[in-house]
């Protein structure tokens, strides 16, 4: 493909230019935007500077990756309702044999659950998990955080659902789900071994160091990451508080016990007053009402159970369905409607946690990704690049992985 008109190579440069700075840095002082608005400009100006028709830019948005993109983002909300990622991190620390092992289990769990559930996911939930052990064994957490940071990108390279890019790759090139995992799971399994070995070389001795000192799991304040509450007052805090404070605590737990012991022996008397013989009658204890709540409780208990099933059943059945050659894109929607019909509720709240702003960010990049095409400037660079990136040899695979590595750090991993 040759160049464009001149008029269009130029300002569809400084659009994607521009789509590009606010996509690698997001918080330029000049027009501090973000990364979904920024791809949203970029795509407007290619409209606006008739790179690309307005029909065009509709075109390019490519509706399966989005519709993926948007299945598996809502069964991964259901799964950490159904306390998936809970039990993840119950196995990171279930019967383990130290730091080193902590640290391998660490690469294992985030490898495969991101390969899985995506990268993103498997970090923001994971990364309290881990800070609890770590604060459990008295260990610094900075070595397990980085673990489970690079098995997670690691990891998520294994399958089309692992990552936004690999939606993109297997989408457009119509490589299937079963084909996908086959390519890049060698080179998945010998990455994360490569990384735990490392790791564990590079923190050898700081994992050796044995600490006596273990925290209880009570003790551990949990942090959940949302957006409304990043944090709360433990019970530790607040006893620290209490004991800041030496002067007062003496008169106002004196008068916090006294008015406890009045409450107390008013509540004895009212009791002794409504039984007719003056005596409590044990067999008042238990009432039908009390009886009918353990009822309700139990069954809640068990419908929660079933429901959890259930989630992790039509999860199984979306992997197989995957595996089997289906329609990604359609099974991964039909997967996310299967549990919020199941779950019986507003699917209201798990949906306002889907990220529709990366959702948006896809739509513009495609538009813009498709305008800088227009301009030619793509295919003349891969025209001079493609003689010396032959996969048939050795030094061609060399070439075209170092240009792909560039890039990818460069102008970021998926518009690369």
């Amino acid at each position: 493909m040759a160049f464009a008109a001149t008029y269009k190579v130029v300002l569809g440069s400084i659009a994607f230019a521009i789509f590009w700075v606010l996509a690698v840095f997001p918080a330029v002082p000049l027009l501090p935007i973000g990364r979904t608005a920024g791809s949203l400009l970029g795509a407007m100006l290619m409209v606006l500077f008739r790179v690309i028709t307005p029909d065009e830019a509709y075109a390019a948005i490519d509706l399966p990756i989005l519709g993926l993109l948007f299945g598996t983002m809502v069964v991964s909300v259901y799964l950490e309702r159904a306390d998936m990622f809970k039990y993840l991190g119950k196995l990171l620390s279930w019967k383990s044999k130290g730091a080193k092992d902590l640290i391998c289990r660490i690469c294992l769990v985030s490898a495969i659950s991101s390969a899985f559930f995506t990268n993103d996911t498997s970090c923001v939930i994971l990364t309290e998990f881990v800070l609890k052990i770590a604060r459990q064994h008295n260990l610094p957490p900075h070595p397990f955080l980085l673990a489970l940071a690079s098995s997670a990108n690691i990891g998520s390279s294994a399958t089309p659902i692992g990552n936004p890019q690999n939606l993109v790759i297997a989408v457009q090139s119509k490589i299937s789900f079963g084909d996908f995992l086959v390519g890049v799971l060698p080179a998945m399994l010998v990455g994360g071994s490569v990384n735990a070995l490392i790791l564990i070389i590079m923190y050898w001795r700081l994992l050796s160091v044995h600490k006596d000192e273990i925290v209880g799991e009570d003790d551990v304040s949990s942090h959940r990451f949302s957006p409304a509450t990043m944090s709360h007052i433990s019970a530790s805090n607040s006893m620290d508080h209490v004991q800041s404070s030496p002067n007062n605590i003496n008169g106002s737990l004196a008068t916090h016990l006294d008015s406890l012991r009045n409450r107390v022996n008013s509540g004895d008397q009212l009791e002794i007053q409504r039984s007719p013989c003056g005596s409590i009658d044990s067999n008042d204890i238990s009432s039908p009402a009390q009886f009918s709540e353990e009822k309700e409780s139990k069954t809640e208990h068990w419908k929660n159970k079933m429901w959890k099933l259930c989630v992790y059943l039509v999860t199984i059945g979306m992997l197989v369905a995957l595996l089997m050659g289906l329609n990604m894109s359609w099974t991964a929607i039909t997967a996310s409607l299967a549990l919020v019909v199941l779950d019986f509720k507003d699917a209201s709240p798990c949906l306002e946690k889907v990220s529709y702003s990366l959702l948006l960010f896809f739509c513009g990049m495609f538009i813009t990704v498709e305008g800088f095409n227009k301009t030619g400037i793509p295919s003349t660079l891969w025209n001079f690049m493609e003689p010396h990136a032959n996969v048939d040899r050795v030094s061609g695979i060399a070439v075209l992985a170092a240009v792909i590595l560039l890039l990818s750090n460069v102008a970021s991993n998926v518009p690369t």
